[in-house]
């Protein structure tokens, strides 16, 4: 598993969305490497990662897969707890990790704690968009489709992609080339249709475990105009997080980390920090 690693202080975890990677926070790390050290996975599967055959894409196998990439940076770099921040289906895969960990889950070092989540248009079961196009894609019909359409991915990809952007004047001039950059190595398609295909089981697991989570502290950040996981399921969501503080991005789309990286690094540096400071 490729990861990314910049700054000092206490540990930070950050989980990318489908079809992301590490290059999503490119300009979340170095703000927020005087406050952390600020780790950034390429999920199995995504980015240059591996893309083993036989994988678990089920949201808990994303889990217990992250647990244990954190395990092992515990036990080589002396990590004794750790922030978990989550982003789309990432976000989704955090929530699992974090209930997994609160359980005990058995690939984490016992010695190792997760402090606060923080949770980026986490895909979730209140989103009426994502409980109906996933299943889709995931079908017989919906994979073909999905398929036919990627096969002429110079013109269809720029679309897809621009379509996360609540304003598009916002899109960063090398955000387009950077994540089309893991295309070259093959499986990234594949290894998100198996993903989509696991999706509603998934979310009813997800929606099962919320409220193991009531007493974690969390933050909660959505744009407003978010065309993937719409922000109306914020408040839903929110109601399992008493610790919980939610912060809505005017006409901002999906990926808040770009489209308005200086306002949403400001708003997780103040989360961060006066946590730290409280406890």
């Amino acid at each position: 598993m490729r990861y990314l690693r910049a700054g000092s202080g206490p540990a930070l975890i950050l989980v990318h969305g489908l079809l992301g990677y590490s290059f999503s926070w490119r300009y979340t790390m170095p703000a927020l490497a005087p406050y952390a050290t600020v780790y950034a996975p390429d999920m199995m599967g995504a980015g240059f990662s591996d893309r083993p055959a036989g994988l678990d894409h089920s949201m808990r196998g994303a889990a217990r897969r992250l647990l244990r990439f954190i395990a092992g940076l515990g036990a080589g770099l002396g990590i004794s707890s750790f922030d978990l921040l989550g982003t789309s289906h990432g976000g989704a895969v955090a929530m699992m990790a974090a209930a997994e960990c609160l359980g005990g889950d058995a690939g984490l070092n016992p010695g190792l704690r997760m402090r606060r989540l923080v949770l980026v248009a986490p895909v979730n079961p209140y989103s009426a968009h994502g409980q109906w196009l996933a299943p889709f894609v995931g079908s017989n019909f919906g994979t073909a489709l999905f398929r036919l359409v990627i096969a002429r991915t110079s013109f269809s990809y720029p679309y897809w992609h621009a379509r996360m952007y609540g304003d598009r004047s916002r899109i960063p001039p090398e955000a387009l080339e950077g994540y089309k950059a893991p295309l070259a190595k093959p499986g990234l398609f594949e290894h998100a249709l198996s993903i989509v295909r696991t999706w509603t089981e998934d979310l009813r697991e997800l929606e099962a475990t919320l409220p193991k989570l009531a007493g974690v502290p969390t933050l909660l950040m959505w744009g407003s105009k978010d065309p993937a996981v719409y922000a109306s399921s914020a408040a839903p969501l929110a109601k399992y997080f008493p610790k919980s503080k939610v912060i809505i991005f005017p006409g901002i789309g999906h990926l808040p980390y770009e489209e308005c990286p200086e306002e949403f690094n400001l708003a997780l540096i103040e989360f961060l920090t006066r946590e730290k400071l409280r406890a």
